[in-house]
C-alpha cells in the first residue's frame, strides 16, 4: 500500500494582504525608490555626469524607469517575491497557486507597473491592481497565511 503524506492533503489557503498593507508597500516602496533616485543624483553629481540636467529629459525619464524596473525586480526576484515594503509589513507576492514567482513573471509584473494609472487600479477591497490581474499573483499576508494553513492540520 502507498503511503502519502498528511501536507499533500492539505489545500493551500492564502490570506490576501488588506488594502491598507498593501497601501503602505506602495508607500514604503516609493520612499526606497526615491532614495534610489536621489542617491543616483548625487552619484552621478560627485561623479561629473552632465547628463542629469532638465536638457535630457528623455534619458531621465529613461534612468528613473530602469531604476523603479531594477529595483521591484531585483528585490521581489532575490527576496522570493517581497520588496522592502512587502518585508516591513509582512506580506509576498506569490503566483495564483501560491508557489514563488518565476524571474519571467516578476519582471512581467514590474512592467505592468509602469502603466499610466496602474497605482489607481489598486483602490477597492480587496485591492487587485493590474500588475497582479495581468500576471496571476497576489499578495498574501505572510503570518496569516502560515496560522491559517497550520489550523487546518
Amino acid at each position: 500500500m502507498e503511503q502519502q503524506s498528511l501536507l499533500s492533503e492539505i489545500e493551500f489557503t492564502p490570506v490576501l494582504a488588506s488594502s491598507g498593507k498593501r497601501f503602505l508597500n506602495y508607500l514604503i516602496d516609493l520612499i526606497v525608490f526615491y532614495f534610489l533616485i536621489f542617491s543616483y543624483g548625487l552619484f552621478g553629481a560627485a561623479m561629473g555626469f552632465d547628463h542629469i540636467n532638465s536638457d535630457n529629459s528623455v534619458l531621465l525619464y529613461l534612468i528613473v524607469y530602469l531604476i523603479r524596473i531594477g529595483y521591484y525586480s531585483l528585490c521581489e526576484i532575490i527576496f522570493n517575491g517581497r520588496t522592502i515594503g512587502k518585508f516591513i509589513t509582512g506580506t509576498k507576492a506569490v503566483n495564483d497557486s501560491g508557489t514563488e514567482m518565476e524571474p519571467k513573471t516578476v519582471v512581467l509584473r514590474t512592467l505592468s507597473r509602469i502603466v499610466p494609472f496602474e497605482p489607481f487600479s489598486a483602490l477597492g477591497d480587496p485591492p487587485n491592481p493590474w500588475h497582479d490581474r495581468w500576471t496571476n499573483t497576489y499578495v498574501i499576508d505572510v503570518r496569516k497565511t502560515e496560522q491559517n494553513n497550520l489550523t487546518q492540520l
